[in-house]
């Protein structure tokens, strides 16, 4: 069947001269390093070592591990031992994890592993938008421009530490095949649009709901305005892509729905107006060129600024949608999409998002409505390419506006980025790497309001993947909270006996961490437990245990079951 594309345009294949896509990656390749530097410079040795940045290393790492170690237990993760599955308690990240898999298999570098996945994210989505905006403008220099502005907007720099937030190339794929679908259906293309909707939610379950809400929109929508579709092939070929993204995708729900029969968690409502975006939000930005516009935007709480491009552009292109609605139902959808997605960003309180949390499956995971922002990004970004397309086709000298375009979108781009030097592993860990197996308590523990502390002691265990009692996800196992104050004096005679019970080997004592007087009085309780704490290591930092008391009988009422 002949391909006729939506916006009535010469389609650009992208399988037809691979040559075309040298230049795009490499320029993207080549603009990601650029615009990521000093860390694409560096990837093995620098890092974002807040909270967040120090539990990507250690996620995509831990995937990483297991996928090239022991895959069927990808899911049981060496955090909050003795319990399992708990890499479901927080974003799995499972397709970074299999992207950085051959990068650690080769060099056990969890800094180096994470942060040719970030680079790469940046690339992928760009060429992702690139490939959508080609095909439906048939223009790559539009798609070019549009994957700046996507790729490389002001959101993905706010959220280096989030590598689930990076990985948003399979939204323009899903739209991509949604598009080529739609123009000539068929069961093959109904398959390719099912993958890469699969593909998006094993990359980040919140885009993977986006992705889904985007392309049922979409069909419904194409449905009513384009009157050339053959509705028979189409619907089976929606069909097939439904099917396949649920079959593909099922592993993942199924996992994540035991985890929430079992610990009945779910994101109330109330909690995503403090993740809401407001007015200020949409001004908001870090980068330099943007810095004038902070000051118009009061109490942000989120950067959502779609840069001057897009902006731009973008409401230039909506105006497509206006003018002849029937002859353009790509800007129509796009117009749409950006609208409905901006109304979900302000949350609850706007009405529309109360109604997907009550009405869509899998949506009470999610508490995060000002994400709803990237898609406004997306939608202005494919409008750009409608407009700067149509502008092109009118003006005699094309390649200077192509340049002159470009070079704003690349420059507005530009923001500061710090990293801190990766550290380097303790002398302990490595002694501790050595060990036989056993769980590993490390102090002091943190209690659940400063949970995210630990983040550094997950960090650290990537050095010797031996499970830790402690950790920090969205999700925290009941029974770890309820061992905190037990375990948190250790030693003491009822935490050394939780420890035995619980198969805890080995204890990582953090010494400086602890104030002065809790410094004294763990000094005399490893002093009155000598005979059950056998010092194994010792470094400035750090000293290492090995715990020798004997597990107490089964059902004692001195441990927690």
């Amino acid at each position: 069947m002949h391909e006729a594309p939506t916006s009535g345009l010469k389609p650009f294949s992208p399988g037809i001269q691979p040559i075309r896509w040298l230049l795009p990656i490499v320029g993207f390749t080549v603009l990601a390093v650029v615009l990521l530097a000093p860390l694409s410079l560096h990837p093995a040795g620098l890092a974002r070592l807040d909270g967040d940045g120090q539990f990507s290393i250690w996620n995509i790492a831990w995937v990483a591990h297991a996928l090239t170690t022991d895959p069927l237990n990808v899911w049981n993760a060496n955090i909050f031992y003795p319990s399992r599955m708990t890499l479901a308690y927080s974003e799995a990240n499972l397709m970074a994890g299999l992207l950085a898999a051959p990068i650690y298999a080769l060099s056990h570098n969890p800094f180096l592993a994470l942060n040719l996945v970030l680079i790469a994210s940046f690339v992928l989505s760009a060429l992702a938008m690139f490939a959508l905006v080609s095909y439906l403008t048939g223009d790559q220099r539009a798609g070019a421009i549009s994957a700046v502005a996507f790729a490389f907007c002001p959101f993905v720099f706010a959220h280096l530490a989030h590598i689930q937030l990076l990985m948003t190339a399979g939204l323009p794929l899903s739209l991509l095949y949604f598009h080529k679908l739609s123009d000539a259906p068929s069961v093959r293309r109904g398959i390719a649009l099912g993958l890469a909707l699969a593909a998006q939610t094993y990359a980040c379950a919140y885009y993977g709901i986006f992705a889904v809400l985007l392309i049922g929109f979409s069909t419904l929508l194409f449905a009513a305005l384009r009157r050339d579709l053959n509705h028979r092939a189409y619907w089976t070929a929606i069909a097939v892509a439904a099917i396949v993204s649920a079959a593909v995708v099922a592993p993942l729900a199924l996992v994540y729905a035991r985890f929430s029969s079992e610990t009945g968690f779910a994101r109330p409502i109330e909690q995503a107006r403090l993740y809401s975006a407001n007015p200020g939000s949409y001004i908001a930005s870090a980068a330099y060129a943007h810095a004038w516009l902070l000051s118009m935007a009061g109490k942000w709480r989120e950067v959502l600024f779609p840069g001057l491009v897009a902006t731009i552009f973008g409401l230039a292109g909506s105006a497509i949608a206006f003018r002849r609605p029937r002859q353009s139902p790509v800007a129509v959808l796009y117009v749409t999409v950006g609208v409905v997605a901006l109304w979900a960003s302000f949350g609850p309180d706007a009405g529309l998002y109360r109604l997907l949390h009550e009405t869509v499956p899998g949506f009470t995971f999610l508490r995060a409505p000002v994400r709803f922002g990237l898609i406004v990004q997306l939608a202005l970004s494919v409008l750009t390419g409608l407009a700067i397309a149509n502008l092109l086709r009118r003006r005699a000298r094309p390649a200077i506006w192509v340049t002159l375009i470009l070079a704003i979108a690349v420059v507005e781009s530009f923001k500061p980025l710090r990293f801190l030097p990766a550290p380097a592993v303790d002398p302990v860990y490595r002694t501790l790497a050595k060990l036989p197996p056993g769980g590993v308590l490390e102090l002091p523990l943190y209690s659940r309001r400063f949970a995210f502390l630990r983040t550094k002691y997950m960090l650290a265990s990537t050095a010797h993947w031996k499970p830790i009692v402690g950790g920090y996800s969205d999700y925290m196992p009941g029974r770890a909270i309820a061992l905190e104050g037990v375990l948190g004096g250790f030693p003491t005679r009822e935490s050394l006996d939780q420890v035995a019970h619980d198969g805890v080997r080995y204890a990582v004592v953090h010494r400086a961490d602890y104030p002065q007087d809790q410094r004294e009085q763990l000094d005399e309780r490893l002093r009155e437990f000598k005979t059950e704490i056998r010092p194994l290591d010792q470094s400035a930092d750090l000293a290492l245990y090995e715990v020798l008391t004997p597990a107490p009988p089964p059902n004692s009422s001195t441990v927690v079951q």
